[in-house]
């Protein structure tokens, strides 16, 4: 088998004394796992880094075996998160979620662009903000997805103001209201496709993906949530 895609690094290991293994989120065939070989040298020291845009073209004598990679250098995106450490802790978290949670060759469709976004926009002053639309939406791909299209508990659809932690349902305002110190915020920019709410709203978004993904997806396979992404809203000052 053999094809050709693009996509970005998000995990490095070294493999013998000369060669590596990259983990790669690609456009068309979702997580790939491959071997690079000769990548390990100084020449190629700032290539294959976390963060980086490369083509790939893949190849195995048969489907079961790991995939071969040939590369190229397509954007040096990684070192645009060099300069802040904000940008370095998301990052590491986004590496860290999308190895964890994205299983190999699964195709992400409309997923990708997301990722892609948090990637493009990483320079512009609502960064922050792309990388919580790919967190929530990396519910949906993994269908554990957020039901907010009316209140849970009288079936209304006008005045959203939380979100259940028990059932991801949205409840009204005048419903939650009792609770609403157990709820969790209604995204209303992320529903209205608002890209540039207050920090505060971005802060209860974080809050509330993290606690989904935890409680419905690493909780449930029995693994340990990722470190970085549990530190992420200190290291940001949320």
């Amino acid at each position: 088998m053999q094809f050709t895609d693009e996509g970005y690094i998000i995990k490095v290991r070294k493999h013998g004394e000369t060669s590596l293994i990259l983990t790669v989120i690609t456009r068309t065939h979702g997580k790939l796992v491959g071997y690079v070989r000769g990548g390990y040298s100084k020449k190629n020291l700032g290539v294959f880094q976390p963060g980086n845009l490369i083509s790939i073209d893949a190849y195995a004598r048969i489907e079961e075996n790991m995939l071969s990679f040939r590369t190229e250098l397509l954007k040096p995106t990684a070192v645009r998160f060099l300069g802040s450490m904000d940008k370095l802790s998301a990052l590491s978290a986004f590496c860290e979620l999308a190895d964890a949670c994205m299983p190999e060759k699964a195709e992400l469709e409309r997923f990708y662009y997301m990722i892609d976004s948090f990637f493009n926009f990483i320079d512009e002053k609502n960064w922050i903000v792309h990388y919580s639309y790919f967190e929530f939406y990396l519910l949906d791909f993994l269908g554990i997805g957020l039901d907010l299209s009316e209140c849970s508990a009288t079936g209304t659809t006008e005045n959203l103001a939380y979100v259940s932690p028990k059932t991801g349902r949205a409840v009204c305002a005048e419903a939650g209201e009792p609770y609403k110190s157990r709820l969790f915020r209604f995204p209303h920019y992320i529903v209205d496709k608002n890209y540039n709410p207050e920090p505060s709203e971005v802060a209860d978004l974080l809050r509330m993906t993290e606690f989904f993904l935890n409680k419905n997806f690493f909780q449930t396979h029995n693994l340990k949530f990722p470190k970085n992404r549990a530190n992420l809203l200190h290291n940001l000052g949320l």
